[in-house]
This record gives C-alpha cells, structure tokens and sequence, in this order.
C-alpha cells in the first residue's frame, strides 16, 4: 500500500477501480488544521486530469504498468497489428486505444504497449522517427535566413511544416510528441 504521505511525480496507484498517476504533488502544512497533500492526477486509462486532495495517511494500492516493446506489422481495418519480438505473437490494438502521434509510426516501427493486468489502454510511439517527405514544394537554395516554412506531406500520410530549404525525397527527423520537423536525416 502506498500512503499519500509518500506520493512522488510518477507514482501509480489505484482508486475506486481507476488508474491515476501523480503529475504533480504539494504537501502543505497550514498553520491552523492538518497537514494534507495537494495533488495533479491523471487517469492513466481515460487521460483526463483532476486535482485532489489527500489525507497524508490515506492509504492505495500500488497499480503496475506494464510496458512492453512491440514492433507495428500492419492495420486491418480498425485493428493495428504489433508483434512480440520474443514470441512473435501478433497482438491486435483498436484504432481508438492509439494516441494522435501514431500517424508518424510506419510498418517495423518498435512501439511500446501500456497494459493494465492484461488489458492494453495506450500505444506510445519511438519519441523520433525519420521519414521520407513524399510531397512538398520545391526548395530554393539560401532559403535558410527566415523562420519560414511550407507543409510537406510523410511517407505515412502525415503532413507537417518544413523549412523552405528541405525538397521532396529528403529524410527528415520528427518528433512524435509536438508533431513537428525536427532536423534533416
């Protein structure tokens, strides 16, 4: 059991049959009263946060994420694929359990699996990949000097903005959190 005395960024922990991880925690002892820690939690399955309150001896049982390394193989309709590199089991993700970021993600990409006691809640994506751009205007040389950008279109569909100078064919680096061009290949 963890008390929320020992509550700590990261933490997992179960309460009234949901998953919560801390985001943020504060203990504040006021001058008049008891002493009691302030809380941002996040509802690792459902994704929505809410701050609370805890009794510093309120006591929860401790919740395991597992996360385990699977490379995506393919989609079939509304269900993607991801094998196992150990057993070579392919395991079937709905397209609703997939975050926004997977539209980076191509075939062979290794991605980890988030399960609770057997059930899969999320997908987290490599934090960057590298792609081909398929579609973009062309680039002109010493187009370096502004912030200017153009949107460009990845092998996977995604469309993203690129510096003026980058061309179709080129390699690019993004990363999968803010959705946005990182650096050339």
């Amino acid at each position: 059991m963890i008390s929320a005395g020992d509550f700590r960024n990261g933490v997992t922990f179960e309460m009234d049959g949901d998953v919560y991880q801390i985001i943020e925690f504060q203990h504040v002892k006021p001058g008049k009263g008891a002493a009691f820690v302030r809380t941002k939690i996040r509802n690792v399955i459902g994704g929505s946060v809410t701050e609370r309150t805890f009794n510093p001896s309120d006591k929860f049982p401790p919740a395991y994420i597992e996360r385990k390394e699977m490379a995506y193989s393919y989609n079939d309709g509304g269900l993607y694929y991801f094998m196992d590199p150990e057993t070579y089991e392919l395991v079937p993700i709905n397209s609703t359990e997939l975050p926004d970021s997977f539209r980076f993600v191509k075939e062979d990409f290794v991605c980890k699996i988030l399960s609770f006691k057997g059930s899969v809640f999320g997908v987290e994506p490599p934090t960057t990949v590298t792609l081909r751009i398929t579609e973009t205007d062309p680039g002109f040389k010493g187009d370096t000097a502004t912030n200017a950008t153009k949107p460009a279109t990845l092998e996977t569909g995604a469309e993203i903005k690129v510096p003026l100078f980058i061309e179709e064919g080129e390699m690019v680096i993004v990363d999968t959190r803010t959705g946005e061009y990182s650096s050339r290949a």
